[in-house]
């Protein structure tokens, strides 16, 4: 015996699917909270199916107990599975690291040795041979970083002295062939039916004529008495061809225990490809000494078992904090479409251009609610809101960031309300809202309230300098003059969305006049009625510079507001109108980023081939676009700048740049003066003396002409 080597066995190794993980964390969330009472967890292993790889302990989400939520659609562990016997274990999760270090690992160890131990003298583990495999799990799981820290168990029963091995080898080479081909049958049975093939440990008698019959542990004396080669089987998840594995340490003490044997031939099942395979499979003869102290009842075995980390005992850490932060998940699901976008349908878009963009929002009403979650949902992360409005009762049904609560106790500010709702709806986005009210033409400025207008401005200045897009999504059109000349100074890319009882207008504002080529002032009125027939600039390329929402005014923007009745007050539109409007406007954002020449793309229509959607991947990008509800219709359409614009021409950019603050407080109190600074007064006094005679002879051959301005 001396000469004998000693019996060793390959320790069961750990695999833990993410999956556990996350619902750990939403059982420690949501039910236990500081609870450290042990939890009953299912493990799953399978005998080994590759030469080369051992099978894993797993645990899966399935492997924690449901939480009374999911009891009617969490899935329950099935036996029978062939991939998956179930093993008991053991789950202890404390509330602090600390606490994970200062459990006595020890103590515990032997406590589920023990249990072992019992179920083997109470005959359990003859009914549930799955006992004999029970293991334990320490954690601390840290949910501020999710960072798990863990370490298992795999408890076994120590022979004092150790047994030893006789021999081992192959399987195919310890069975004649008929027994060989006989045991290949009946395991593949066994592992067939449901009822058995979950059942790791088994026993398997071979009678005179090569037969061969496997039975349950518990039907251990139906095999007795007739001569039959008796071997005892397990299902081994090792791959190693000189080891059995860990499952065996166990089995030996039952078949010692209960049945006083004490030179046991084993095999080690495993398979390939779903089929027993018996040159990967082994049969071993051991040794199993009298411990002597095993024959007192009252005496419980030594138990090892801690799984070792890279050599050492010692816990191991995973961090899934990219996979299971639910703001990193909420990121990943919000991308999904964007990635499954550039698979084949669109490979040139942009993300990084979208996520890295900075959108002002002037306005957080029915449009800036609708603008807002479609920037979202292109990917665009950074928002800034900017509105002085409370938020009423008729807001919410029109609104979509808005709800009840906001506009209980006065209502809140828009701008406040929307950027916690869009936290809420989606936590990564970088929101802000900004209570602040736009200085207007047409609404005078005491002179007591100068600073605080000139300061408002300032902040206005810095905003728009500070963001790379902005949305004019404001109710009046006094309200969008003051942005638009701001934007117009810093050539920002800007976005109007505008609306009607039944129509809207969507469109881009073209580049800054000193970004491109210069208008011309007009010095006379000679000069004025000449551009009648050309009132646009040419930008750098040659082409005409694309207007602004101003451009085809004729007078300058005033209080609109004023002496009107509530329906004229209030933005009275049809509901559907808001996200269409607001659909579009963000659509032409991401077609204005992802076009090779941004701010200065020429605009598309209907009749232009410019742009063409053969051209680029979003198809045509066009200037303006105005529909009709009543109509369902939609037309595209091109306005090119003016040099007598009252907000972007080249006069009036000029001036604020000498003026500054002079020049802006001048057109907010007296809005006549824009009319004068750009030549739209001399227009209308010039037009007003027009005197046309018209001819009454309408020649036959002549179509008409038609005057486009």
């Amino acid at each position: 015996m001396a000469d004998q080597p000693i019996l060793q066995f390959a320790p069961f190794q750990s695999a833990v699917d993410e999956g556990f993980w996350q619902r750990l964390s939403s059982l420690k969330l949501n039910k236990l909270g500081i609870d450290e009472s042990s939890i009953h967890i299912t493990g799953f292993y399978a005998p080994c199916s590759h030469s080369q790889v051992s099978n894993n302990l797993t645990l899966l989400a399935e492997s924690l107990p449901p939480e009374p939520s999911e009891q009617p659609s969490m899935p329950a562990t099935i036996r029978g599975n062939r991939n998956r016997c179930s093993v008991p274990g053991i789950l202890y999760n404390t509330n602090t690291l600390e606490s994970f270090h200062a459990l006595d690992k020890q103590n515990l160890l032997k406590e589920e040795a023990n249990k072992i131990w019992d179920d083997i003298h109470s005959g359990k583990a003859e009914a549930d041979s799955t006992l004999l495999s029970r293991f334990l799990l320490i954690s601390f799981a840290d949910l501020k970083k999710w960072s798990f820290y863990y370490w298992f168990a795999f408890p076994a029963l120590v022979f004092d002295p150790p047994a030893t091995i006789i021999g081992l080898r192959p399987a195919s080479q310890w069975f004649s062939p008929d027994e060989a081909e006989s045991v290949s049958t009946a395991c593949n049975a066994w592992r067939s039916s449901s009822s058995t093939a979950d059942v790791p440990f088994f026993l398997i008698s071979i009678d005179s004529k090569s037969r061969t019959t496997i039975r349950h542990l518990k039907d251990w004396k139906s095999c007795q008495g007739h001569g039959y080669k008796l071997l005892f089987g397990f299902y081994d998840p090792c791959h190693l061809p000189n080891n059995p594995g860990w499952p065996l340490r166990n089995f030996l003490a039952l078949i010692w225990s209960k049945w006083n044997i004490e030179r046991v031939q084993f095999f080690c099942y495993r398979e390939s490809r779903g089929f027993a395979d018996l040159m990967l499979s082994l049969v071993g003869e051991a040794l199993i000494p009298v411990p002597q102290e095993w024959k007192d009842t009252g005496c419980v075995p030594k138990a090892v078992g801690w799984e070792l980390n890279r050599g050492k005992k010692a816990p191991r850490c995973i961090s899934l904090a990219k996979s299971m932060d639910p703001t990193r998940l909420a990121i990943s699901a919000a991308d999904l479409n964007l990635k499954l976008m550039r698979w084949r349908a669109l490979p040139s878009l942009n993300l990084d251009i979208l996520s890295s963009l900075k959108c002002l929002l002037l306005g957080a009403g029915t449009l800036g609610c609708q603008v807002a979650r479609m920037l979202m949902a292109w990917g665009i992360r950074k928002i800034t809101l900017l509105d002085s409005g409370k938020v009423a009762m008729s807001n919410p049904l029109r609104q979509s960031l808005y709800t009840l609560d906001d506009c209980l106790n006065g209502g809140e500010f828009k701008a406040i309300a929307a950027v916690k709702s869009l936290n809420r709806i989606f936590p990564a986005v970088e929101a802000e809202g900004i209570v602040m009210a736009i200085p207007m033409p047409g609404h005078p400025v005491p002179s007591q309230e100068e600073d605080t207008v000139l300061d408002t401005i300032r902040r206005l200045d810095d905003l728009i300098n500070s963001h790379d897009a902005v949305f004019l999504l404001t109710d009046t059109r006094e309200s969008r003059w003051l942005p638009t000349l701001l934007c117009a100074n810093s050539n920002k890319i800007t976005i109007t969305a505008a609306l009607g009882f039944d129509s809207f207008l969507v469109m881009r504002h073209g580049a800054g006049p000193f970004n491109s080529a210069q208008d011309c002032i007009p010095d006379s009125i000679t000069d004025i009625s000449n551009d009648v027939a050309n009132i646009s600039s040419k930008d750098i390329d040659g082409r005409q510079r694309l207007g602004c929402y101003f451009c085809n005014d004729v007078v300058a923007p005033i209080d609109s507001t004023a002496n009107r009745t509530l329906d004229q007050q209030c933005t009275v539109t049809r509901p559907g109108l808001a996200p269409i409007a607001s659909a579009l406007a963000v659509e032409l954002l991401v077609g204005i980023l992802h076009h090779p020449n941004g701010i200065y793309a020429a605009a598309a229509d209907a009749s232009s081939g410019e742009s063409g959607s053969s051209e680029q991947p979003l198809g045509i990008l066009p200037h303006q676009i105005r529909g009709s509800l009543s109509q369902f219709s939609q037309m595209k359409l091109v306005g090119h700048s003016s040099n007598s614009c009252t907000a972007c021409s080249a006069t009036v950019v000029s001036e604020y740049k000498d003026r500054g603050m002079d020049l802006l407080l001048q057109a907010i109190n007296h809005p006549t003066y824009l009319e004068d600074l750009t030549g739209l007064t001399e227009l209308m006094r010039s037009a007003s003396s027009f005197k046309l005679d018209w001819d009454n002879e309408v020649d036959d051959d002549d179509d008409g002409d038609i005057l486009e301005i």
